[in-house]
């Protein structure tokens, strides 16, 4: 599943594109048990807003009108809950502070077996740099720092852990 984008696809990978956070919960359940290997890495709004106007909001007062949000769908979340023992399951998360504990609470809350901590505070890491620095935390309890590397590296490094996993049986239970 991928959402609008410059990228094009990969080269014997099929795509299905999606433009909602809904759209892309329902494409990923749909297809998420079949796999052996599911790899949350797709940054989806925690929030969108309650209802979408069909035109433009003129300017008529001097205060905008406020925008009311609710939440999307917790995808890596409901594939966690509905997963098979023998899958892996991976996620992402972007931290700035106390990356471990926060890397520790989504990867017990979302029944991941490995979750990639993204470094985000330095400017030669995350979202806009070519390179990137990294906390790999294990269900099992092993972390891993992954220095700063580019970000096939990085992914080298990951794949290394999921095919460790594959090759453990997948979630330990």
């Amino acid at each position: 599943m991928a959402g609008p984008g410059e990228q094009p696809d990969p080269a014997g990978v099929a795509v299905t594109r999606v433009e909602t956070a809904q759209e892309m919960h329902a494409a990923v359940l749909d297809r998420a048990f079949a796999a052996d290997v599911v790899v949350g890495a797709a940054a989806v709004s925690d929030y969108r807003p309650a209802s979408a106007s069909g035109h433009k909001l003129k300017k008529e007062a001097s205060e905008p009108p406020p925008i009311e949000l609710v939440a999307n769908p917790d995808i890596l979340a409901d594939v966690g809950a509905r997963r098979r023992p023998d899958q892996v399951l991976v996620g992402f998360a972007a931290e700035t502070d106390d990356a471990e504990a926060h890397g520790k609470d989504k990867l017990a809350r979302k029944r991941l077996d490995l979750v990639v901590v993204n470094r985000v505070d330095q400017p030669d890491s995350g979202f806009e740099a070519e390179t990137n620095r990294a906390l790999v935390l294990d269900a099992d309890g092993a972390r891993g720092e992954l220095a700063l590397s580019t970000k096939t590296e990085l992914a080298a490094a990951v794949v290394d852990r999921v095919v460790a996993r594959l090759a453990e049986g997948g979630h330990p239970g």
